[in-house]
């Protein structure tokens, strides 16, 4: 258990999908936890597990599926050298003469150590943003963050608000 947090709820999952605009466009979906902020209530994020549509195989072309969960509003995918994203997946398919090739880039799946928590949101949202690369169909995906809300004292939801905006 995270010093300075109680918790306030048994085991929550939450899901939600996110499908692009237009092929190759950025695009982000809100996802609401429904937080109380008066009362310091936060979101400890015990695990993810995040899932990308395969991109298209076309002809002598590389198409990609590229996926994320932040904690706040991003203009581009990003990836886990981004302080705000939780979780990315990336699927690249590569077509040629020799044949077709495709490789996932997974840096969305829980660590499968016994940690306390992967992150705290103590915003009220998190994003799933999303963005294929040469596909001719809409890309998309969809995630399931695990966890339970938490009541902060005040020391701590203050810390946690700041370090949370500031990452964006």
């Amino acid at each position: 258990m995270p010093t300075g947090l109680k918790p306030t709820s048994s085991l929550i999952m939450i899901s939600s999908s996110v499908t692009e605009s237009a092929p190759g466009v950025f695009t982000s979906n809100k996802v609401d936890l429904q937080l109380n902020p008066l009362d310091n209530e936060v979101f400890v994020v015990q695990a993810i597990d995040i899932d990308t549509k395969v991109p298209e195989l076309i002809p002598a072309t590389r198409t990609e599926s590229k996926l994320s969960v932040s904690s706040t509003e991003r203009t581009s995918v990003g990836s886990l050298a981004n302080s705000n994203v939780m979780a990315q997946v990336q699927i690249v398919t590569q077509e040629g003469a020799g044949g077709a090739v495709t490789n996932t880039k997974v840096a969305g799946e829980t660590p499968m150590a016994a940690l306390d928590y992967v992150f705290i949101l103590a915003t009220n949202d998190f994003f799933l943003n999303t963005q294929g690369v040469n596909n001719l169909a809409t890309t998309g995906g969809s995630a399931r963050l695990y966890g339970y809300r938490a009541k902060a004292d005040s020391a701590t939801y203050a810390a946690l608000v700041q370090s949370e905006i500031l990452s964006a």
